[in-house]
């Protein structure tokens, strides 16, 4: 049964109550909208004032797209009061709605944050959980001020479990988060150098940073999920037990809960052999990575904890397909149907992290006839003063994938492009725009070319503008086409 088409989300008195605000008119809605663009019928738009513009100037727009209410801070002048819930700041009816939404609901809740993983290990968390329960999981990076609480305002009462990711980039940013999201079980994927620049004391701060998530469990039976290999496991166990949580961890370590025994790696897949609190599992995943591999096994533990079956959630993440951007492959056909190109499009986001783990593997999978390994890659942001040095670094790993050909883009990038042998230089540009007009011109038939860097600011992630010219290529070809792995 899916709750979302069969039952209402919010009534006007459930939202005057969590809100505090006023509405003359009668209705029901069955979605939350920030964003006018998006509204569905039947939406519940919220008026926020963002970085760039103001949602009040969308509120007309979003009720001709059919939502049944705007939530405004501030007079709009010819539009129905009937679709009107006037509260004294948006921003804060959105969380206030948030709250509500958490406080009237059974499900078992799971938090998640970490350097690196958030997203990728939140998408098999509500795989995993949907094969037997009722989920609601935050949608795509929804993980920050507005993010949280919008993700909390869409979940059903009726939901089983619900799964909310959480971010940040500075210190104190977790802290109201989690204690929005009020989580059973807290998990931590990782502990790693990111947006150590907003931190005075580097990756200490940044370990504390995430350690803030633990502050939303109960006093009594909340639950914990760490790190076993991690050079800040006792820190964040310490945090943790000082919550009152009990204190669960996964990794390679012979005392993790959670053990990742072994990982045998292929182009197409990772086969994955795991002990979860005693109960041994085997199970193939359709994504590349040995980092992968051990968020299968974190979410397992997580499933158990929550009372689930391991071996029908195992089932549900062997089904899993690699989410946009994060490193799903596929062929163009480029004037050779039986030798295509290979594209594998990581260009959601970047860290040192992330880019090593992506270039093993595309080490991992051989060019075909003629073909060439070639990386294209945009700015990882956020690196701190070592900016520069950590660039030119991942030049060794580079060569350790044996790749032929880089493309660089931006003025960090541009430190591992001269580091590079003069036989490796493909081009560098200074944005990912410019890139995208020459790439497609160099591709051969049976090269595989994967595509990653840091998203920036902006809706799209900046790679992805290489990742679209790529793809527009067969169409370009007479006859050519191409579809996803």
């Amino acid at each position: 049964m899916n709750l979302s088409i069969n039952l209402p989300l919010w009534t006007q008195a459930d939202a005057i109550k969590a809100t505090g605000g006023v509405c003359s008119g009668t209705w029901q809605a069955y979605g939350v909208s920030i964003d006018s663009r998006t509204v569905k019928p039947g939406d519940v738009f919220i008026a926020i004032r963002g970085d760039k513009s103001d949602g009040h100037a969308y509120v007309q727009d979003a009720l001709n797209k059919g939502a049944v209410c705007a939530v405004v801070d501030q007079d709009i002048p010819q539009v129905d009061a009937q679709k009107i819930l006037k509260v004294t700041d948006t921003l804060k009816a959105l969380q206030d709605m948030g709250r509500y939404a958490r406080g009237r609901t059974g499900a078992k809740i799971i938090g998640i944050t970490g350097s690196v993983g958030k997203t990728g290990t939140k998408e098999m968390l509500a795989a995993a959980f949907s094969s037997y329960a009722q989920t609601h999981a935050s949608k795509k990076s929804y993980n920050n001020h507005w993010g949280v609480p919008l993700s909390l305002s869409l979940m059903h009462p009726g939901s089983d479990i619900a799964v909310f990711e959480m971010g940040m980039n500075h210190a104190d940013e977790i802290t109201p988060l989690t204690q929005m999201v009020k989580p059973d079980i807290a998990i931590i994927t990782k502990i790693a150098a990111v947006h150590v620049e907003n931190f005075s004391d580097g990756i200490t701060g940044v370990a504390k940073a995430k350690a803030e998530i633990f502050n939303g469990l109960p006093a009594q039976g909340g639950v914990a999920i760490i790190p076993r290999d991690s050079d800040w496991f006792d820190f964040l166990k310490t945090e943790a037990e000082a919550r009152g949580a009990r204190v669960y961890s996964f990794g390679e370590q012979a005392d993790s809960h959670a053990r990742l025994v072994e990982c045998l790696l292929a182009a197409n897949g990772t086969r994955v052999k795991a002990q979860i609190m005693g109960q041994d599992i085997t199970f193939n995943l359709q994504m590349v990575g040995a980092h992968l591999a051990m968020n299968a096994v974190l979410v397992l533990l997580a499933v158990k904890l929550a009372g689930g079956d391991i071996t029908q959630a195992a089932q549900a993440l062997s089904r899993l397909e690699p989410p946009e951007g994060r490193g799903k492959q596929e062929f163009l056909d480029i004037g050779d149907t039986q030798n295509p190109v290979v594209l594998i499009d990581e260009s959601y986001n970047a860290s040192p992290e992330s880019m090593k783990a992506a270039f093993r593997v595309l080490a991992l999978i051989d060019p075909g006839r003629g073909g060439r390994r070639i990386a294209i890659l945009g700015d990882m942001y956020e690196q701190g003063v070592n900016a520069a040095k950590i660039h030119e670094e991942l030049a060794m790993p580079l060569m350790a994938a044996n790749v032929q050909l880089v493309y660089t883009s931006g003025p960090l990038m541009k430190n591992l492009y001269q580091a590079l042998p003069e036989s490796k230089r493909g081009a560098h540009r200074d944005d990912s725009a410019e890139l995208a007009k020459i790439v497609p011109d160099v591709l051969v038939p049976g090269d595989v070319v994967m595509v990653k860097g840091s998203r920036g600011g902006g809706e799209k992630p900046r790679m992805q503008l290489v990742v679209e010219a790529l793809r527009a290529l067969p169409a370009k070809l007479k006859g050519g086409h191409h579809h996803a792995v």
